[in-house]
């Protein structure tokens, strides 16, 4: 028996707990359709008392997938891997990320928030900054260099960069005209 496995006499219990939260749901599904108080929901035919405890199954699996998600997730934000989560639940690693995609987060890579362009025989370094901007900071081919970063005055890298570039064209080495 693996630890996740659970004795006759729990599986009992738990059988009972179920029923027992199931029975007041079941009464009210079928007292909404009805129009019969709760206390005479086993005055109706068999197979619409049935119906009723199917229907309350129902809301009660929701309500299960819901918190076990909401369990997966709590144990991805602790540090579990998608390894775990499965291992847990009896499925693979695969099995558990399409089923609980967001239950763990992955970490940026260890570029984000900055990276280096190479243009033009001169290099400059494009950061984020905390508030999500972006700057560079250049040197080009005839030893000029040059910042933006004070502020991060650009919205997106993709904005620094086609500045860094520019700056770093202008300082070519053989550019003629550099007005």
């Amino acid at each position: 028996m693996t630890a996740s496995e659970i004795t006759p006499e729990e599986h009992a219990e738990l059988d009972k707990a179920l029923y027992d939260a199931l029975n007041p749901l079941a009464s009210a599904i079928r007292s909404r359709e009805t129009g019969l108080s709760a206390d005479r929901m086993w005055d109706a035919s068999p197979v619409e008392v049935a119906l009723s405890v199917l229907a309350a199954w129902k809301v009660m699996d929701g309500e299960v997938k819901r918190l076990t998600e909401r369990a997966a997730v709590t144990a991805g934000s602790y540090g579990a891997s998608y390894e775990q989560l499965g291992a847990v639940w009896g499925i693979t690693r695969q099995g558990a990320r399409k089923k609980w995609p967001d239950a763990v987060s992955r970490p940026a890579p260890a570029t984000a928030g900055k990276s280096t362009l190479a243009l033009f025989g001169g290099t400059a370094e494009l950061v984020q900054s905390p508030s999500g901007g972006w700057g560079w900071t250049g040197r080009g081919a005839d030893g000029a260099s040059d910042t933006a970063t004070d502020g991060a005055p650009y919205a997106t890298a993709e904005e620094a960069a086609a500045h860094a570039g520019a700056f770093l064209k202008e300082h070519a080495l053989g550019i003629g005209d550099r007005s």
